[in-house]
């Protein structure tokens, strides 16, 4: 028996729309029905969502009694880039301000050590600057091997972060070629 082309996709068609139905998949549209109790008395703020390039736009709600306490994150459908859709990582951002297990401190462990110390975020900032200084100034370059005036440091690098908007990148790196560093990497695209 021969099986022309047509017959073959309508036989295909047939048997899998037999299949999902005796599956119980409903092939009508849907309609997601939010939980307007949870909503009442909150405040809508726009956001991007941090966690790659791609600059999903987000609307945040926070509690107006509730110490300005996020109680629920989800796509804006008015967003040009993911129109009201998240993935997963975006869908689950909600759990980086609302986690109990989320380091508000800083930590430190010293070279060597096999323990984590709390130390005060002024502490945390000066070591860093102090860190950044040293190594700028231990390898910093005025001339290369050919007598070339050229001012850059050889010895950091940078890789940037895509939680950062263009106008925060472009303070940034100025900052950056300001200090004289070359290897300047960034994700961030939004």
């Amino acid at each position: 028996m021969t099986i022309e082309r047509r017959q073959f996709l309508k036989l295909s068609a047939a048997t899998a729309a037999a299949a999902f139905s005796g599956l119980g998949f409903d092939l009508k549209p849907a309609f997601a029905k939010a939980e307007l109790a949870k909503l009442t008395r909150t405040r809508q703020t726009t956001s991007v969502c941090c966690y790659c390039s791609v600059g999903c736009g987000l609307i945040v709600n926070t509690a107006e009694g509730g110490n300005g306490r996020a109680v629920n994150v989800e796509g804006d459908p008015d967003h040009p880039i993911n129109e009201g859709s998240l993935c997963p990582k975006g869908a689950s951002i909600w759990q980086l301000t609302e986690n109990d297990k989320r380091l508000t401190s800083v930590m430190y462990r010293a070279p060597y050590s096999d323990k984590w110390e709390e130390k005060p975020w002024d502490w945390a900032l000066d070591r860093i600057a102090r860190k950044v200084k040293d190594t700028r100034d231990a390898t910093f370059e005025v001339k290369n091997a050919k007598d070339q005036v050229v001012n850059r440091v050889a010895g950091m690098a940078s890789v940037g972060s895509a939680a950062m908007d263009n106008e925060e990148c472009w303070i940034y790196q100025s900052m950056l070629r300001a200090m004289g560093l070359t290897y300047i990497e960034h994700q961030a695209r939004i």
